[in-house]
């Protein structure tokens, strides 16, 4: 595996420095969610419950590391401007299975475009590298990425989020947004629908034969 190390310090974070990119206001983006299940959500919720399973978790672990509900809120979402954008929602979202379940959960496929300006630690590029770290953070064991996640979280104040390769998606943009983010989202998206409603039928077909899953 590519080198792939538990993070620095918040204080070597620090010296190290981010590098930041900006994303322009009104940035299509696209996300997979659920309205149903133990932590129902809207295309516009962060969720403040974690670390759950999810790659760039940032939340406090509660005692015996258990996921509890606090300040720290995660959303994640994917460029709705590339092609595939529901390709790689469902890859990510539906990969331990391998299969679109159209109504465990209630899930839903939104696109939206951002509201103001947001800075992103890029991780595509050759700061993990610098950092300590290697491209495995965007791929490598998900439970240290958290805790990578935690350390950026706190060492750099003024960055909304994450920017990296989606290793489900064929290494299309993937963005993780701290709650810091909240107010960059606008009053409604552009696209919401249920992924059982017919409008999706074809996209979401074809978006499954591209990556491979079942639609169940």
């Amino acid at each position: 595996m590519a080198k792939f190390p538990e993070p620095p310090t918040v204080a070597e974070l620090i010296a190290i420095g981010p590098d930041v990119v900006p994303l322009a206001p009104g940035t299509a983006l696209a996300r997979l969610f659920f309205r149903g299940g133990a932590h129902p959500g809207a295309w516009d919720t962060f969720r403040f419950w974690g670390p759950g399973p999810s790659r760039f978790d940032h939340h406090l672990p509660g005692p015996n590391g258990a996921a509890t509900l606090q300040d720290r809120g995660i959303l994640y979402a994917a460029g709705a401007g590339e092609p595939g954008a529901l390709a790689v929602c469902a890859a990510e979202v539906f990969q331990a299975a391998r299969s679109i379940d159209l109504h465990d959960r209630e899930p839903w496929f939104a696109t939206f475009r951002t509201a103001r300006e947001l800075a992103l630690l890029d991780l595509r590029g050759l700061w993990p590298t610098r950092a300590g770290a290697s491209s495995a953070i965007a791929s490598g064991p998900k439970a240290r990425a958290r805790r990578w996640s935690r350390r950026i979280y706190e060492a750099y104040p003024k960055i909304d989020g994450l920017l990296y390769s989606s290793s489900m998606g064929g290494n299309a943009d993937a963005i993780a947004l701290y709650e810091r983010a909240r107010d960059a989202l606008p009053k409604a998206p552009e696209f919401h629908r249920a992924l059982a409603d017919p409008a999706l039928r074809a996209p979401l077909f074809a978006a499954a034969k591209a990556i491979g899953y079942a639609i169940v």
